[in-house]
């Protein structure tokens, strides 16, 4: 293979992958992998996949699929195996049954780390025709709030998932009871009377307590007046090993009271299991065979697993990956509660979270987080990723459909003198053109501040597909209107906004809270809530809100 076909081949297959559109970088380092000696001249090997990569954005994704399978059908048979190997290391065989599950607890705003957790058991169950549970473990009552069950329901429906069954453990309490009743019965489990601070101290010394010697008999009838007791003179307990080296195995508390109103049931149940005793019940009981899970649940999964085997329920398997960290953003739901109360953060949709409410307000999509967090891997290697590993596969998926507009921010005032009148139409999008955007324009412009600021003499500037012009001392002069004359000896292209009534007033939050203010051209008047378009030569934004005179966005990324 030569490298004009390598650099093809690959910039086909990069193309294909992500939506039609290929990424220069990352067809670099393909073809550098199979020709190590294009190296030696990077400024040509740029050059080259540059304009390959040029030409090949601009075909639809059906003809660079139709251009690989008639060239490089090996990619077609790469890519088959590719998306076979993420989940290979299961050992899954054809026909075998598979039900997985996802199980958040209603208790905060879910974030970029649930969504990983949740796209791949869907994923898991819809590679091999099996089905996904979507299970609220819910059964504690001091941190469920019904909002977040809400919230949840919607943010995963939003991401593109879909489930075979919902489920609420809290529905369950009866199975939970049952349970416990039979570890009970066979001398596995057993009553403490012990104060918290006993029991934590006894954990970590590897000491048994008087009540570790309670008769099953005694132990049942203590456990059948349970919902009597008073709150904290009692817990149930499973007799395992005080020794054991992973210390959640070391007689872990399954059931104690807890006085509090419960967001779906009130103040129908005092006795609620924790959540190793209820996620081992719901998993065994309704038959889960597998579960994807963040790193943080390894030392519970074998304690989950005796519990299973103990009261006769299917063993589900689980795997633990590691999780990823967006650098300098917090997850943790008590930090963030904090930061609200301070008011450093707007909410839980704050443009500088990662909260599935704040990406989808900011102008991610659901396509480009599931993209994410399938490439951060299922490895036990943790990783700290960055807001621009997020929005490369963002951007992907908005350079293919988010429409152009001008939006002029911090606009200067500035007069073209002998500037033509003309009429200009532009296009909504670069590659499914459709015109459109409609100005006429003479001598007055709007233009960006920033652009206003670097304007030098003696040079030669150009507005996008309108008409080049000089700055000669303090007034800026018509040039020409030819590209051709401005690729020459030109130094600048800028968008602008003729000054006209009926452009509209703009403002943009930016991730820093700081707010852009400008004029956006008026098709933007036509725009919806929630549309998501790029700002030329500014960057993607989304409208969050309308008024009769202004616009409101959000500042997506670059």
């Amino acid at each position: 293979m030569n490298l004009e076909q390598a650099i093809e081949k690959y910039a086909l297959e990069n193309a294909v992958k992500y939506n039609g559109k290929a990424n220069p970088n990352a067809v670099i380092g393909s073809v550098i992998q199979v020709l190590p000696d294009a190296k030696k001249d990077m400024k040509l090997l740029s050059k080259l996949v540059n304009d390959k990569v040029k030409q090949i954005n601009k075909l639809s994704v059906e003809k660079q699929r139709e251009i690989i399978k008639k060239k490089y059908p090996d990619l077609l048979e790469e890519k088959k195996k590719e998306e076979k190997d993420i989940f290979a290391f299961l050992g899954i065989k054809k026909g075998d049954k598979i039900i997985t599950a996802f199980p958040p607890g209603p208790e905060k705003y879910p974030h970029i780390g649930h969504a990983k957790a949740l796209i791949l058991n869907y994923l898991l169950a819809k590679r091999y025709k099996g089905k996904f549970f979507l299970r609220f473990e819910d059964t504690n009552p001091t941190l469920v709030k019904k909002e977040f069950y809400d919230i949840m329901l919607d943010n995963f429906k939003w991401l593109g998932v879909t489930w075979n069954k919902l489920q609420y453990a809290s529905d369950n309490m009866k199975l939970f009871y049952k349970m416990a009743e039979k570890a009970v019965k066979s001398g596995k489990a057993y009553m403490c009377n012990c104060s918290v601070d006993t029991t934590r101290q006894n954990r970590a010394k590897g000491i048994a307590c008087k009540c570790r010697n309670k008769t099953p008999k005694q132990n049942l009838k203590e456990w059948k007046h349970f919902h009597k007791a008073k709150a904290g003179s009692a817990v149930l307990r499973l007799k395992i090993d005080l020794k054991h080296d992973n210390s959640t195995m070391r007689d872990p508390t399954v059931f104690r009271i807890i006085d509090a109103p419960h967001a779906r049931h009130g103040k129908k149940y005092r006795i609620w299991p924790n959540y190793d005793f209820q996620n081992a019940i719901m998993d065994g009981h309704y038959n889960i065979t597998h579960r994807l899970r963040s790193k943080e649940f390894e030392m519970r999964s074998e304690l989950q697993k005796y519990i299973q085997k103990l009261l006769g329920l299917t063993i589900s398997y689980t795997y633990e990956f590691a999780r990823f960290n967006l650098r300098g953003v917090p997850s943790s739901g008590r930090v963030i509660r904090e930061m609200i109360k301070r008011k450093e953060l707007i909410g839980w949709d704050d443009p500088f979270l990662s909260t599935i409410v704040a990406l989808r307000r900011r102008g991610f999509t659901p396509q480009a987080i599931k993209n994410f967090v399938i490439s951060t891997g299922i490895t036990k290697s943790e990783a700290t990723m960055t807001w621009d590993d997020l929005i490369v596969h963002n951007r992907r998926v908005l350079d293919e459909k988010a429409d152009r507009y001008f939006f002029v921010a911090e606009p200067v005032k500035i007069i073209i003198r002998d500037a033509p009148e003309q009429d200009i139409e532009l296009h909504l999008h670069p590659e499914h053109r459709r015109g459109g955007r409609k100005f006429r324009v003479r001598e007055e412009f709007y233009i960006a501040k920033d652009d206003y600021d670097v304007l030098r003499g003696g040079e030669l500037y150009r507005f996008m597909d309108c008409l080049n012009f000089v700055k000669k001392q303090k007034e800026f002069v018509y040039d020409s209107s030819e590209y051709k004359k401005f690729k020459q000896k030109g130094v600048k292209i800028m968008h602008y906004l003729p000054v006209q009534k009926d452009l509209i007033n703009v403002e943009v939050l930016m991730p820093d809270k700081m707010i852009v203010k400008g004029f956006g051209e008026p098709l933007m008047k036509k725009l919806k809530t929630g549309d998501i378009i790029q700002a030329e030569r500014f960057g993607f934004i989304r409208l969050d809100k309308k008024e009769k005179d202004k616009l409101f966005f959000w500042y997506t990324h670059q």
